[in-house]
């Protein structure tokens, strides 16, 4: 089975960061680089995080971000070693930060801008969204 199956597959075909479905999008997902390439991160399956354009953007090669609520500089939300429901949960269509890392992930891959809550909420409405 080549790679990307593999990576959408153990993903269950949602982004590993806002959990939109593959399925509803008309963009391909991306293969993310958790740790980028350019920090040393392999092209490997244990580097790998299935992402929507829109997260897989915005994170670019990002691994850490500026928390606002404590000013100190925080990793970003690792899929391949952080539990999700750990750092965020759901509030309607929003996805709400838990800790700093959720905190940092939802500003930096700006998780909540509406558009994005807006299909989430669609989404939600007509029972095409996991929320788990």
């Amino acid at each position: 089975m080549d790679l990307r199956r593999r990576v959408a597959e153990r993903a269950g075909h949602c982004c590993e960061y806002c959990r939109i479905p593959q399925a509803w999008t008309s963009v391909p997902f991306q293969l993310d680089h958790v740790i980028a390439e350019k920090h040393e991160g392999e092209t490997s399956f244990a580097n790998l995080a299935y992402a929507c354009l829109h997260c897989n953007s915005f994170k670019a090669p990002n691994i850490a971000g500026h928390d606002a609520d404590t000013g100190e500089i925080v990793r970003l939300f690792n899929p391949r070693h952080d539990n999700w429901s750990d750092h965020f949960e759901w509030n309607g269509a929003l996805v709400m930060a838990r800790t700093a890392i959720g905190r940092v992930t939802v500003a930096v891959l700006r998780i909540n801008l509406p558009y994005r809550v807006a299909v989430r909420a669609s989404l939600i409405e007509e029972g095409l969204l996991r929320r788990f």
